[in-house]
């Protein structure tokens, strides 16, 4: 996305931070990239078990279950980029965020849209969890398995 010599950081098209298509709640993954360097927030709302396994580096995780009860940890004047496995739950937050005045975006296609993409995550071999406790008992088992 090309930035409008007539925008001012922040706004639809000026590759700034919150720099999302007018209109829209989402980026893609080169975006995100973009937004990330620039200096976003990268809030990943994925559960305790799937941050672990696999990360966009630079981000910290805050559960969609969390969110609304610590909202205030977030700044306002700080666009605010989420992020999940798929992107339904980061859509979730960044559209309940975006109608709350926050400057937010959510990661079209989640971590797996990064991921394949060949873009990097922490730790190198990690891997994309799937949600749920029984998921985390069974992946584990899985993994430990396999040496």
């Amino acid at each position: 996305m090309e930035a409008s010599e007539n925008s001012a950081p922040g706004d639809p098209g000026s590759g700034e931070p919150g720099s999302a298509e007018p209109g829209s709640l989402e980026c893609d993954s080169a975006e995100a990239a973009r937004l990330i360097e620039a200096g976003i927030r990268l809030i990943d709302v994925r559960s305790a078990h799937e941050f672990e396994t696999a990360r966009i580096p630079g981000a910290e995780r805050i559960g969609l279950e969390e969110l609304s009860a610590r909202r205030d940890e977030l700044d306002r004047d700080r666009p605010v980029l989420f992020y999940c496995r798929v992107g339904n739950r980061s859509l979730m937050a960044a559209g309940a965020f975006a109608s709350a005045g926050y400057d937010a975006t959510s990661l079209a296609g989640g971590i797996e849209a990064w991921l394949g993409e060949g873009r990097a995550i922490d730790p190198e071999d990690g891997y994309v969890a799937e949600p749920g406790r029984a998921a985390s008992i069974l992946e584990a088992r899985a993994k430990a398995a396999s040496g």
